[in-house]
């Protein structure tokens, strides 16, 4: 990863601006999942690499954007640039990376920029369909599903898709791989919301349920209470939860089998990732499978 974080660097270095480059610089850095991902698939060329850089900085414009909405103070444990220097400092930085990875796309194959390029006008859809849906208590299960497609695995879907185009591989089955290992990914996320501490998150648990985000669990534990807890439940959205509200809802949903039915939705999403790709011979590829699906953050 030293060579993609070295090419990143030197992407925002070429706009020739010191203040720039040190608020990219305080940027926490994240799994790199999408960069590990074209670089397993398409092998260590330069375009390769170049590529692995460029879809990165998109997704730091991404986290900047999405912290200024969220509200979040904490990005990965670590103080979030907007609550250091503020939402218009995060907004324009964002854009600027935004930019600067354009840029650095037309560089590469039409097909490789085209692809990048229409992922990254999903993902701004699902960030507004994210905003709209936290309006109210969603209780859609295929507008959470479109949601988190476009927000997240939009892209992680085009890192794998043009990473086959890059390696000369079949487009369509890494396509699906990199779909569902998207989906399998926020599904993980959502449920880690709420398992586990805030030590482990970088943010309070259940930080989602208070931003409005009505997630997979909270979809089939509503679904699976009775009427009066239906109340209690939607009572309690975008509510500042006490401990007894969240060991509430923890309880009814291990009870409904909530978070494990959840969690073998992302397992079943995993394993349609992998069938895509059985005949290519790529351990790395199930590794990350297994990694992004078992984790604990």
């Amino acid at each position: 990863m030293e060579k993609v974080e070295l090419l990143m660097t030197q992407m925002v270095e070429t706009l020739d601006d010191k203040y720039i480059l040190e608020l990219f610089e305080k940027i926490p850095k994240g799994k790199r999942l999408r960069a590990k991902l074209i670089l397993k698939i398409a092998g260590l060329s330069e375009d390769a690499y170049k590529l692995a850089a460029i879809v990165e900085l998109i997704h730091a414009a991404s986290l900047l954007h999405d912290d200024v909405i969220d509200d979040a103070m904490l990005r990965r444990g670590q103080e979030s640039i907007n609550s250091i220097f503020g939402d218009k400092t995060s907004i324009m930085l964002g854009d600027i990376l935004y930019s600067t990875g354009f840029a650095a796309l037309t560089a590469l194959p039409q097909n490789v920029a085209f692809k990048v390029s229409n992922a990254v006008a999903l993902l701004s859809a699902g960030e507004l369909l994210d905003v709209e849906l936290s309006k109210k208590f969603n209780d859609n299960e295929e507008q959470y599903i479109d949601m988190i497609y476009k927000k997240t695995a939009s892209l992680i879907e085009a890192s794998s898709a043009s990473a086959a185009m890059l390696g000369g591989k079949n487009v369509e089955i890494y396509e699906i791989y990199g779909k569902n290992l998207g989906l399998a990914f926020q599904v993980i996320d959502d449920i880690l919301d709420i398992t586990q501490d805030s030590d482990k998150l970088g943010k309070p648990s259940l930080h989602d349920f208070k931003e409005g985000k009505t997630t997979l669990p909270y979809l089939y534990l509503y679904k699976r209470i009775d009427a009066d807890e239906k109340k209690k439940l939607l009572s309690l959205f975008k509510k500042d939860l006490d401990e007894d509200d969240r060991m509430w809802i923890k309880n009814r949903m291990k009870e409904t089998c909530s978070l494990d039915d959840s969690m073998e939705y992302a397992r079943k999403l995993g394993g349609e990732a992998l069938e895509s790709i059985k005949d290519e011979k790529n351990d790395h590829l199930s590794d990350i499978i297994t990694q992004m699906i078992y984790r604990d953050f």
